[in-house]
């Protein structure tokens, strides 16, 4: 890491090696609001020269065995865990996160995600039938597909990241990734260890830059024939348009209006500690954090006052506090919109039952330039409301009162996202119905954020196109070919 003028200065890994860019970008420490680091401004020059980087080490990285790619990849797992703390220094001063956050879940679930996707190479299976009467049978074969763009998001930098790079680079692939221009930190200190953990030149290239440069010169590349993205559905759509003339394969995951339902038998004192979890863990910049709680009439005033106090008791402090629970959202202009919903909701006569606007926020005062927002609740929205339609994607969460099963299920699906959701019963029955009634890719019940990388991740309207995890990542990241042979 080269330093000018006293900031960091990252620079593009390509083919192996670290290559300078002509312009650069600067990025912010959220905690503080000042330049800490110079990010690489890509365009259509370096996205071109890491794909032909990719292109030229896929024969070999194709042709290699399962159980080389593995070993390599563990290898990598191991020097990331190696150098946990680090790594969890950097998330946290790049993205703003606590450092507790970083260190316990973003940069341990970067390591696990090279393990599992190493081990379950070892054991994936293809299909073979017979058909007697003719004398034939008939086999698949998975072979990987060629150079993978990957395009990952900011706000679990490191860890989405790696989720994209572990299972293409296990099924062959090559790749380009494009991690966030807002935190591209971690992405950096992980090429300085491609060389150690015997990454071939080539394998994994990555290009730092902003979406519209960068992203767009990889989407548009004839050379790439899969794009994975993380991000907003708005982009989602340029993506799908820009990508279309090449007919490539598209894995989305997008934003998501998440509805967590508490029926009156539910385990209050779980349901209010996890619910607070899942509304503002992150910052509530997780695309899977609950945005909107219906609570059943007849529990809503208790419920309401129990997590009122519990997210009071949620410290916002700087991302080195051990005692936080909240660090910094990431940007200025995301700080501006996360609070601008809150101001159209009193507009429209809502009412902030905690947080913003009403409660005192206490930051140090070398940290007063940072984008600090305290964990907000908003009571007294109407279904139609832009805060209870539109992705906020800040610690803001709004409750509702609900009377019945059927009408809760109506409210929760009447959004353009179905991305997450969560049903808090003791009910066995009504989990089962509700649950296959909600419109989610996810639903989780009396728990949340429960994840097993075998299981496919996805969502449903506009929260995304495709699955990823376990088998679902396999069968994206490879080409399925069937062979009939005639005895």
């Amino acid at each position: 890491m080269e330093k000018q003028n006293n900031l960091l200065e990252l620079q593009n890994y390509i083919g192996g090696k670290f290559v300078p860019s002509r312009f650069y970008i600067d990025s912010f420490d959220p905690s503080t609001g000042n330049v800490f680091s110079r990010v690489p401004d890509s365009g259509n020059e370096e996205v071109s020269a890491a794909v032909h980087a990719a292109k030229t080490a896929f024969p070999m990285w194709s042709s290699k065995s399962p159980q080389d790619r593995s070993a390599i990849m563990n290898k990598l797992a191991d020097l990331i865990e190696k150098h946990l703390e680090e790594f969890a220094q950097a998330e946290s001063k790049d993205q703003g996160k606590t450092l507790t956050f970083a260190r316990t879940v973003d940069i341990p679930r970067s390591v696990y995600n090279f393990r599992f996707f190493a081990s379950s190479i070892l054991h994936h299976t293809t299909e073979c039938t017979q058909m007697e009467s003719l004398n034939c049978m008939n086999y698949t074969v998975r072979t990987p597909v060629g150079v993978a763009g990957l395009i990952s998001p900011w706000n679990l930098p490191l860890y989405l990241l790696t989720w994209k790079i572990a299972p293409a680079v296990a099924c062959g692939n090559t790749v380009v990734a494009k991690p966030s221009e807002m935190t591209s930190l971690t992405a950096w200190m992980m090429c300085k260890l491609m060389e150690e953990a015997g990454v071939p030149p080539g394998v994994i290239n990555i290009v730092f830059g902003t979406g519209p440069k960068a992203g767009e010169a990889l989407v548009c590349h004839p050379d790439v024939p899969l794009i994975s993205f993380t991000g907003s559905t708005v982009t989602a759509q340029r993506i799908i348009e820009k990508s279309a003339p090449y007919c490539k394969k598209l894995s989305l995951e997008l934003g998501g209006k998440n509805p967590a339902i508490i029926f009156e038998d539910a385990n209050l004192e779980e349901c209010i500690n996890t619910t607070v979890r899942s509304s503002f863990s992150n910052q509530g910049e997780i695309c899977l954090c609950t945005s909107r709680i219906y609570v059943q009439r007849s529990i809503y005033e208790e419920f309401l006052k129990r997590f009122v106090e519990v997210t009071r008791k949620w410290k916002v402090g700087i991302p080195s506090d051990p005692t936080a629970s909240m660090g910094a959202l990431i940007s200025q202009n995301h700080l501006a919109k996360v609070k601008g919903y809150v101001k159209k909701a009193l507009e429209e006569g809502a009412t902030v039952a905690c947080g913003e606007g009403v409660d005192a926020l206490n930051i140090p005062p070398e940290n007063q330039g940072g984008y600090f927002m305290l964990p907000t609740v908003i009571i007294g929205l109407k279904e139609t409301s832009c805060c209870m339609q539109e992705e906020i994607f800040g610690p803001v969460t709004c409750m509702v009162p609900f009377d019945t099963e059927e009408e809760v299920i109506e409210k929760a699906n009447g959004v353009k996202y179905g991305l997450a959701a969560t049903i808090w019963t003791r009910d066995v029955g009504r989990i089962h119905r509700v649950a296959k009634k909600l419109q989610s890719g996810l639903v989780w019940t009396n728990c949340w954020l429960v994840r097993d990388l075998n299981l496919p991740f996805g969502g449903m309207k506009a929260s995304g196109l495709g699955r990823e995890g376990g088998k679902d990542s396999y069968e994206f990241f490879t080409e399925v070919k069937t062979i009939t042979i005639k005895h």
